[in-house]
């Protein structure tokens, strides 16, 4: 196991201030981690990493329920991550244990103080620039009032653009200036489409509001929690909603294919991800099918739309993104 905060979150186990509980855990945000099967029930709305959990023999949790500890590796943002906490303390039994840990570039202080407010005490260790800290549930040091005012921080809610949206998804409370880019010069569409990297559906509901010949769109997401939202967001009865890895095989073969790919995972620049989304387009589109992407003008992928696809072409570009168009 190479990842340092799984490694920092053990820390409390291998030190002994913690043991494993007699019945599992939960873990939340998980990740594969080197610790007994036996002794966590893991919660992953991010498919990529949900399908490494299932393969690793996890066992996978959806519902509610309380638990003797729980788990959890908070995200970057920052409304996300308190209702992740409220969460973690509400599903731990009296007398359990919500455990978390983050990285000291990503607040790990402010989040632990965050988790003392909740809980009243914390107790922390700290390792590989990542901080473990953990808190007893005991009901009388509760902070009630904010573990619920917390818990809706991420609720759906209808932002500024018209979309129902939440904290965390991406560009959550606003239009995305690329995305806008590449749906002002989308031309109409016909037959059966992909969005890969759907989000939570604004190009999809662009592509088909302005082009009735489209039979089917099939929206590929990788964060559940996205995708419910755009579910919610797109009532046309053409759209078809998958929670699926569109670095992976697609579900059929496409007329036309369009998209933002995703380019980092929380700080890490990952270049590769649109790569593979470059590849995975060129793989299921049917012959003379069409490829539409934006992405920042920085990112490298001309050459790899050039190694898959017959021909690019640059349809629009500004100081920041570029829309690029590709046929098979």
């Amino acid at each position: 196991m190479n990842d340092p905060i799984l490694k920092t979150l053990l820390l409390p186990f291998e030190d002994g201030a913690l043991d494993w509980p007699e019945t599992p855990a939960l873990f939340l945000r998980a990740r594969p981690i080197d610790a007994p099967r036996d002794k966590l029930v893991c919660e992953q709305s991010f498919k990529p990493t949900h399908d490494a959990l299932t393969r690793a023999d996890f066992a996978m949790h959806d519902e509610g329920g309380a638990f003797p500890m729980v788990l959890v590796l908070p995200p970057r943002q920052r409304e996300e991550y308190r209702a992740l906490l409220a969460r973690a303390v509400t599903q731990t039994a009296p007398g359990g244990v919500v455990l978390a840990c983050v990285s000291n570039l990503e607040g790990a202080k402010t989040v632990e103080n965050d988790l003392k407010t909740l809980c009243g005490a914390v107790a922390s260790l700290s390792k590989h620039k990542r901080r473990a800290f953990w808190a007893r549930i005991e009901p009388d040091r509760l902070n009630t009032d904010l573990i619920g005012a917390w818990a809706q921080l991420d609720a759906p809610r209808r932002v500024e653009t018209g979309y129902l949206s939440r904290p965390g998804v991406f560009a959550w409370d606003r239009l995305d200036p690329g995305s806008q880019l590449l749906a002002a010069h989308m031309p109409a569409f016909s037959g059966v489409g992909a969005d890969l990297g759907a989000g939570i559906g604004y190009l999809s509901d662009v592509a088909l509001k302005a082009s009735p010949a489209i039979t089917r769109l099939d929206l590929i997401e990788a964060e559940a929690r996205a995708l419910d939202l755009a579910r919610r967001n797109l009532d046309d009865p053409r759209a078809a909603f998958h929670w699926a890895d569109a670095t992976q095989a697609l579900p059929d073969r496409y007329d036309f294919i369009i998209s933002n790919p995703p380019f980092h995972i929380d700080r890490a620049d990952r270049h590769d991800l649109g790569q593979a989304f470059i590849r995975s387009a060129a793989a299921a589109l049917k012959t003379g099918g069409q490829f539409w992407m934006v992405a920042n003008r920085h990112l490298p992928y001309e050459e790899t739309m050039k190694a898959a696809f017959k021909r690019i072409d640059a349809v629009a570009s500004n100081d920041r993104y570029k829309v690029l168009k590709a046929i098979k």
